[in-house]
């Protein structure tokens, strides 16, 4: 009896000296949301993201793993504008969890707290995979992450006020630094301004607007739809009349139609990381911008022929 109550005793005390696990829980979509969670609150959150660099955002199956952890969720981050339209909406039924819910507080769009852009006047679908909201690409200006971040904290304070006052700090911190670093990506950058640019994928305005960058073609006839052959020689006689830089595709994307444009020109081929993990170095928000313009820069030199 002694001896079971020895054990006990032990456990007990073992238990007294374990740290305080993180009893709150983030579900987020893309890793750029699970980042900057990550950021904002610390060890207070467990947090999941749905969806890696490598996959494209659009298109992801609703897998019961992803089911299973909405359903344990406080919290669901996403980006919204229908962005995740082909499989949230069925993670969030399937997961039955009222708190995450669409216009609970548990349910958060960043789309919301940013000006979005390529609003369409009216939506055709003949046109592509064009979205009623506007493009949804936002992670790609890093000044919204500042709106973004402040709503975000709000929302964690919201559902988690025991630790408003830590939120408070984090949000104070996040944005002291990433204001800084804002400015230095946009000196970094200052060679980039009024470059001409090929996209594989229409994903990049807000990159574009934010550092000054002109598109002149896009490898995609329309939004989503796999660049084809004959569109491909449209566009290289096109950039005979209007030469481009670099062309830009995701790091998720086949490689191959960029590759092609860069065989056939004098455009560099540039892969970009596109969120969080998309490459080597871009393993924090940070060291995204950081990768992300040094590779706009090296595409930004001009091609030797061979």
């Amino acid at each position: 009896m002694q001896s079971l109550i020895k054990i006990f005793l032990v456990f007990l005390l073992a238990g007294y000296t374990l740290p305080a696990q993180a009893t709150f829980s983030i579900f987020a979509c893309e890793p750029e949301w699970a980042t900057l969670a990550q950021e904002l609150a610390g060890d207070k959150v467990n947090i999941y993201s749905a969806t890696n660099a490598l996959q494209d955002p659009h298109h992801v199956e609703a897998r019961p793993s992803l089911i299973a952890k909405a359903r344990r969720a406080q919290l669901v981050v996403c980006t919204g504008a229908e962005l995740e339209a082909g499989w949230l909406p069925v993670i969030l039924r399937e997961a039955a969890n009222i708190d995450i819910a669409e216009g609970k507080p548990g349910n958060f769009e960043a789309a919301r707290y940013v000006h979005m852009l390529e609003v369409p006047n009216r939506l055709d679908r003949a046109e592509g995979d064009v979205h009623a909201a506007g493009n949804p690409h936002i992670q790609l200006d890093a000044r919204n992450f500042l709106p973004i971040a402040q709503a975000l904290s709000a929302r964690l304070s919201e559902l988690d006020p025991a630790s408003t006052d830590y939120y408070k700090k984090r949000l104070q911190d996040f944005l002291l630094n990433w204001q800084s670093a804002v400015k230095r990506w946009e000196a970094m950058a200052a060679p980039l301004k009024g470059q001409s640019v090929v996209v594989q994928h229409r994903a990049y305005p807000y990159l574009l607007s934010w550092l000054g960058l002109k598109q002149v073609a896009e490898l995609e006839a329309k939004p989503g739809m796999e660049p084809s052959a004959a569109h491909l020689a449209q566009v290289l006689a096109q950039l005979k009349i209007n030469p481009a830089r670099m062309v830009i595709r995701a790091a998720y994307q086949d490689a191959k139609p960029s590759e092609w444009i860069a065989d056939h020109s004098q455009l560099n081929a540039v892969e970009l990381p596109f969120s969080v993990g998309g490459t080597a170095a871009s393993k924090d928000l940070y060291a995204f911008f950081d990768d992300s313009l040094s590779r706009l820069l090296a595409g930004n030199k001009i091609k030797v022929k061979k």
